[in-house]
């Protein structure tokens, strides 16, 4: 049995995510955990919300509450919408988590231990009208290298390129808008990157199999300019892990927390221990899927995050690990991916432009979105959801090509030969033709799966639903029914096999629906089709009942389409 670690970006606790969010990350996650549950892995599928930093502070005034209340109901408010989702983790933890809080300490007295963290006096920005320090994220303005007016004092989400705060043209507090900005100095502990850039090169060059999306942006920030730099790990802030070294304090730091980008990944070590906590498991239980002298030497780890994540993944968390000098598991792909834009312009959480989660989830199933979503998904480039496409593509391969052929076979079966699986006939040349392309199909799908490659498996997954509308409209049984009923009753006999092949293959993508044809199949036989496919179009023998499902998938109408442009054409108010 071969196991499989999966873990997808945190989303940031300030607020409700947006589609573009759920696909960069979380969802295709959930995709390939099914899967490979679906194949008999030993999966730990674990996600967390991102509850520290300035932003969560400012979100929880804005609300009146205290910040550790904030952030408690808006992790329940993520945890729900997860669950709407029907994103399968095994466990939904929290970067405010004690096991984070002792892991974070933890790391960073390992990295003082094996002199990789280093004490600097900097000068940082502070706000007058603010009265604060201002985290890097916090202060926008022109980017130098680009001349993006957006940039952030840590990065560019324009040109991806890292910066510090003082490289900004024309910079203002992005909390108040002021641009009455001082230099002050304080003090902060550095992460040594830059000592560990040939331990990082050389890993990077070793995962020849990753994304070019992934490599790209890791050589990038390797090369670019004077090449990797030294990383502070602490701030000026309230709401965090406080700068301990381990158990210990660390003299000159009081009152400081560690900078968000340092704990947030950590946190995917310490969500397993709070699984194993919640679910009354030993250490030993978690401890086996993160350090490879405890039993995670078998471990194959796959992350999922969108590009902007990238750099924090393949060189600042991955140095955090190789600097502890612990041997704790490291990733073994990284699934990388673009931006997934809105209707002629981009999806934004600050300023609340398309589709949220508990939007999305009022107007239709998940399963709608998670198809489109996952067949849409932003691989190779950004892509974009427009309404337009949105609508033609659950139309036709929701409700015209599945669900029509759920309703037709179901139905037509019912009304000549009652609803169970009928006897009579034999399985011929066009059933054989069909398992000798389903054989190469299924193969197909499968490999693409392995592969992660999202878009191809959605599209061979499609073509398999196609592959039986064709057969049942060549095969025509409500005309064999006139001439040669037990021809029609194979003919049906195959086809709601065929229903039972199309449920388990298309778990992944779409647990509701089925879950939905196996319930009107009346089977819990939800097992993963064999190589002996054959038998896989026998699995339901004669005689076995089934009910006549409702409608699996609705069509959506043009007055619907248009309805939701209007109202989301706007910001979330």
């Amino acid at each position: 049995m071969q196991r499989t670690l999966i873990t997808s970006a945190i989303p940031y606790i300030n607020g409700i995510k947006h589609l573009g969010n759920l696909v960069g990350s979380q969802l295709p996650a959930d995709l390939y955990a099914r899967y490979c549950r679906a194949r008999g892995h030993e999966v730990m599928f674990l996600c967390a919300t991102d509850e520290h930093g300035t932003p969560a502070e400012l979100a929880a005034a804005k609300t009146g509450e205290p910040v550790a209340a904030y952030c408690a109901r808006m992790h329940e408010v993520q945890a729900e919408l997860a669950r709407g989702f029907r994103l399968s983790f095994d466990h939904f933890g929290r970067s405010s988590s004690p096991q984070n809080h002792r892991l974070t300490q933890y790391f960073a007295g390992r990295l003082a231990e094996n002199g990789y963290i280093e004490e600097r006096t900097e000068r940082q920005v502070y706000s007058k009208a603010d009265k604060r320090f201002l985290p890097d994220r916090y202060i926008e303005g022109t980017c130098p290298n680009c001349g993006y007016d957006r940039a952030r004092g840590d990065q560019c989400e324009n040109c991806t390129k890292q910066l510090d705060p003082t490289d900004l043209i024309e910079p203002r507090s992005a909390i108040s808008g002021s641009t009455d900005l001082e230099v002050r100095e304080t003090k902060h502990l550095y992460l040594r990157q830059s000592a560990l850039k040939h331990g990082l090169e050389a890993w990077i060059d070793s995962k020849t199999d990753w994304p070019v999306l992934t490599t790209s942006i890791a050589k990038k920030w390797l090369h670019d300019g004077d090449g990797l730099q030294d990383r502070g790990i602490t701030r000026d802030l309230d709401w965090g892990i406080p700068v301990k070294r381990g158990e210990d304090d660390w003299p000159g730091m009081e009152g400081k927390v560690f900078y968000v980008w340092f704990d947030a990944p950590i946190e995917y070590i310490a969500a397993a221990a709070e699984w194993a906590e919640a679910n009354g498991r030993a250490e030993t239980d978690w401890r086996r899927w993160w350090r490879t002298d405890e039993g995670a030497e078998d471990v194959r780890y796959v992350q999922f995050m969108g590009k902007d994540n990238v750099p924090f993944h393949t060189l600042s968390f991955p140095a955090t690990i190789m600097g502890s000098g612990d041997p704790w598991k490291l990733v073994d792909y990284i699934k990388s991916f673009n931006y997934l834009n809105y209707d002629g312009g981009q999806f934004s959480t600050s300023q609340g432009r398309g589709v949220f989660m508990d939007q999305a989830l009022e107007i239709l199933p998940s399963d709608y979105w998670r198809w489109w979503l996952l067949s849409h998904a932003p691989e190779n480039s950004d892509s974009e959801f427009t309404w337009e496409n949105f609508q033609a593509s659950v139309n036709k391969d929701l409700a015209d090509v599945l669900g029509n052929f759920v309703s037709r076979v179901t139905k037509f079966c019912r009304s000549k030969f009652g609803e169970a699986v009928p006897a009579g006939g034999d399985y011929g040349d066009r059933e054989n033709e069909l398992i000798d392309d389903l054989y190469i199909r299924l193969r197909a799908y499968q490999d693409h799966m392995e592969a992660i490659e999202i878009r191809k498996a959605a599209a061979e997954l499609r073509a398999i639903w196609v592959a039986g509308n064709e057969y049942l409209q060549a095969a025509a049984p409500w005309s064999e029914y006139k001439t040669d009923p037990d021809a029609a009753a194979a003919t049906i006999r195959f086809s709601l096999n065929l229903i039972r092949f199309y449920a388990a293959l298309s778990a992944p993508f779409i647990p509701d629906a089925s879950a939905a044809m196996l319930a009107a199949l009346k089977t819990g036989d939800s097992g993963w089709p064999g190589e002996d496919l054959p038998a896989e179009m026998a699995r339901l023998a004669p005689g076995h009942g089934f009910d006549t499902p409702e409608m699996l998938f609705r069509k959506i109408t043009d007055d619907e389409r248009e309805g939701w442009q209007a109202r989301f054409s706007g910001q979330r108010g």
